[in-house]
């Protein structure tokens, strides 16, 4: 095992134990706090999370193995439920975050509409649909025998061993990337670039009564002029910090493994096979950074996951304070003695 074989399982063991404690945590935010419940947009990414948890517990540690022993780990039949698994959850995360960015599109840009167009019931629609895509194209890849174990990425994927059918596979391949990737990035730069339209149209019109203000403010003080200013710019620079970390991370981690899958069909063009569990990496780094950029660094989560540690460190606290005073309680002698 070669060294950098050795800092690639490194890496899928930190990115494996990173997304179960991260998901873990939005999954208890979820469970705790009722305000978060109530919210639509939940709904989607508790099945992002699902599906990062899922992931993280069936992909990673078989693609783990594959990189230690370079060998399909478990019989076909674990390797062919893991890949199949795979294929459903990867491409249903992708579907999830297109519908999380149109529920954002929907409450940005039509807000006084949006409880109307996005209910649970248009919710659960949406989720039911991506489920059933999700799901199509590894039936299809299974009762094709599609699915195996692929020593270029190291794990259990759609892998086509048959010569004869390889036009069939290539075709497969590229209606699949299309229709999961691709149609998720589209969605994606769609809704999210009308959102940082309509917020920078907002901003403007903030910055104009603000500029008003301080000009009619002859007598404010330079340094709180300057302060207003500084959160004109910050103002402006937030939703496309935002927006670009929203669709930034989708290409970052998906991108280098759908390309590489896709130049992969191509018999001319030879892949490096660490190249291949780095892109495979990639990809797994998406159920690392969904919990943080989707949930745990907003205001609600981090309300609510403090919430519960000051809960969980008050209750220590009480206990041991009862603990403490017990034995001081049984060395007080009852009244009379």
């Amino acid at each position: 095992m070669s060294i950098l074989e050795l800092l690639l399982a490194l890496v899928v063991v930190l990115l494996m134990l990173v997304a179960l404690l991260a998901n873990v945590l939005v999954l208890m935010c979820f469970l705790y706090s009722a305000d978060i419940r109530k919210q639509v947009p939940g709904l989607f990414i508790l099945n992002l999370t699902f599906c990062n948890l899922l992931m993280a517990v069936s992909s990673m540690p078989l693609t783990l193995a594959g990189i230690i022993y370079k060998s399909q780990p478990g019989g076909d039949q674990v390797c062919h439920a893991v890949g199949f698994l795979e294929t459903f959850l990867t491409t249903n995360s992708m579907l999830s975050m297109a519908a999380l960015s149109i529920d954002r599109w929907i409450a940005v840009v039509f807000p006084l509409s949006y409880h109307s167009k996005m209910r649970y019931r248009d919710a659960a629609l949406i989720l039911s649909y991506t489920w059933l895509h999700s799901a199509s194209f590894p039936i299809v890849a299974a009762s094709l025998s599609w699915v195996g174990f692929h020593h270029l990425y190291a794990s259990c994927t759609l892998y086509n061993k048959r010569p004869e059918d390889r036009t069939q596979f290539v075709i497969f391949t590229g209606v699949f990337h299309a229709l999961s990737f691709l149609l998720s990035l589209v969605v994606l730069c769609f809704t999210y670039l009308k959102v940082l339209k309509v917020a920078r149209f907002h901003c403007k019109r903030i910055d104009v009564i603000t500029m008003q203000t301080l000009v009619l403010l002859v007598d404010i003080h330079p340094s709180v002029r300057e302060r207003c200013l500084e959160e004109q710019r910050r103002r402006r620079q937030r939703a496309t910090k935002k927006i670009s970390t929203f669709i930034g991370t989708f290409i970052l981690c998906f991108a280098p493994y759908v390309i590489t899958r896709l130049v992969e069909l191509s018999s001319v063009v030879h892949i490096n096979s660490h190249w291949g569990i780095i892109s495979k990496c990639l990809a797994y780094s998406k159920a690392v950074s969904d919990p943080f950029v989707y949930s745990l660094l907003r205001h609600q989560y981090k309300k609510t996951w403090k919430d519960i540690i000051n809960k969980v460190l008050k209750r220590s606290s009480i206990n041991s304070s009862a603990l403490a005073g017990e034995p001081h309680a049984r060395s007080v002698p009852p009244p009379g003695e």
